[in-house]
Order: C-alpha cells, then sequence, then structure tokens
C-alpha cells in the first residue's frame, strides 16, 4: 500500500537521536510523501532543514494557537519570510484550541488570521488545528466563522490556490456538520490516530464524506499513537493503521486508497514529483 503521512514532527525533540532511521523505517513501510509541520519559530525553520536534507519531506511554516500569545511583530516577519521559501508548501500548523487553552482566545483568534491573510497571499493551504473541551464546539464553530470571514471559497483565493484546498483540518476532530461545513468550504481534511479514541464516533461518517481528492491521513507524530504502535513514540510507518481504517470506512480497496492519497497530498500541496 502506497502511503503518504501529512502531518508528522519529524523535528520534534523525540526523533533528535535517530530521525534518518525514522524515515528509513518510514520508507520501508510504503510512506513516499511527508510533512514535517512547524508549530513555532524554531520547528519552522527545522522544518526547512529536513526539507532540504529529504526530498520525500515538505516544509511548513506557522505558530501553533498554544504559542499565540509569545508572537511579536519580529517573530510573526521572520514566519512570513521563511513562509515565501519554495520548500515550503503550506502556511501552519495554526488553529484554534480552546480545550488547553494555552493562549487566550483573543491572542488566538489574531494569530490564525494572520496565518489565513498570509495563506491566501502566497496561494498556499492553512494547516489548521481545532480543538474544544470534551463536549463542546466553540473551537470549531469559531473556526468556521473566520475561515467564511476570509473569504477562503471566494474566487480570489480559488485563483491564488490555482484550485487547491485553502486549508486543511489536521487530525480532524468534530462533529459531522462542522466536517460537512469545511468540506463545502473547499477544505481537506487528514485523519489521524485520534480516530480510534473515545468520543471521536462522528470521524468514521466524517471520512465517508470527504472527496478522494481532498482526503488525507496522518500520524502526528510524535503524538496520538494508533491501534498497535508505541504509545510512548508515534512514527510515520504507523500511518497505515489509519489509512486501512480510512480504506474500511469508504469501503474502498487498501491499495487503491493508496494511489488515491498520493494525488491528494500532490493536489493539496502541491509537490507532484
Amino acid at each position: 500500500m502506497r502511503l503518504i503521512d501529512s502531518h508528522a514532527h519529524l523535528q520534534a525533540d523525540a526523533f533528535a537521536a535517530d530521525a534518518d532511521l525514522v524515515l528509513g523505517a518510514a520508507r520501508l513501510a510504503g510512506v513516499e510523501r511527508l510533512l514535517a509541520p512547524g508549530w513555532d519559530l524554531a520547528s519552522s525553520r527545522a522544518s526547512v532543514a529536513l526539507a532540504e536534507r529529504w526530498p520525500r519531506v515538505d516544509a511548513s511554516a506557522g505558530i501553533h494557537p498554544h504559542a499565540a500569545a509569545t508572537v511579536d511583530e519580529a517573530m510573526w516577519e521572520a514566519i512570513a519570510a521563511l513562509a515565501r521559501d519554495e520548500r515550503v508548501v503550506a502556511i501552519g500548523e495554526t488553529g484554534l484550541d480552546y480545550d488547553r487553552g494555552f493562549s487566550p482566545r483573543e491572542a488566538q483568534l489574531l494569530n490564525l488570521r494572520r496565518h489565513l491573510a498570509l495563506g491566501l497571499e502566497l496561494g498556499k493551504p492553512v494547516i489548521l488545528h481545532c480543538r474544544s473541551r470534551p463536549g463542546e464546539r466553540d473551537a470549531q464553530d469559531d473556526l468556521l466563522r473566520e475561515l467564511t470571514s476570509a473569504d477562503v471559497d471566494g474566487s480570489d483565493a480559488r485563483s491564488r490556490l490555482e484550485g487547491r484546498p485553502p486549508a486543511l483540518l489536521h487530525s480532524f476532530s468534530g462533529p459531522v456538520d462542522y466536517g460537512e461545513q469545511a468540506l463545502a468550504l473547499g477544505l481537506a481534511i487528514s485523519f489521524s490516530g485520534l480516530v480510534f479514541r473515545r468520543g471521536e464516533e462522528s470521524s468514521a461518517i466524517v471520512a465517508r464524506l470527504v472527496p478522494a481528492e481532498r482526503l488525507l491521513v496522518e500520524t502526528d507524530s510524535p503524538y496520538l499513537s494508533p491501534p498497535g504502535a508505541p504509545r510512548r513514540r508515534n512514527e510515520p510507518r504507523w500511518v497505515e493503521v489509519t489509512a486501512r481504517w480510512a480504506a474500511e470506512q469508504r469501503g474502498a480497496d487498501p491499495d487503491a486508497l493508496g494511489e488515491d492519497l498520493l494525488r491528494a497530498y500532490d493536489a493539496t500541496f502541491g509537490t507532484g514529483r
């Protein structure tokens, strides 16, 4: 089965000693495309360095909502400059996290708006993290409002992105109608090992709704280990577990789905090789 991992933090400390071996194991498992998203300035720079070193790794640049309150103008200008690098195929990881709430909501919203504007300016999709507290959906609702306000499905956005998705919901979590509204705005959706956790049953329904050209899978390494993977450290090679789950939900042949995943990755990030 051919595979992609649309979200794996290979530049994290968990891989400092053996990132080469981890990437080699992923390649042997069938992973042909991998995106190592940044979550702050240092990790965004590290993402670009990884993409320079490993041809099958792509980079992104952005500020996670957890770090939104730490961003000053100099940091944002550095992120915006880095985002223009040709090795950077996406903006983020950004978004909203009202569960842990490490940054005030207003700081998160400002941070999100900056990323959406930068993504539209550069014609690069924005990687979106979105979490509410258990049983709530305020982060998802606020995210949808911000996407609509940014006019991500407007003619200008479609032109700048040349028909590619304006954003990607990473590690999908939320109610079915949230997924439906995101799809109506043209977003891509990625599923991770989170789908196997209690309370995430709606992901199975949404996985059946996503058009093949906008369906992605990921590990969110070193987090969110799926069944069978070590809980202490998830790795890109374990993305196959989630990919096979997605094939099962869609009633698809796993090998055929693998081909679709590669096409969707390249269609989302403009990375055809």
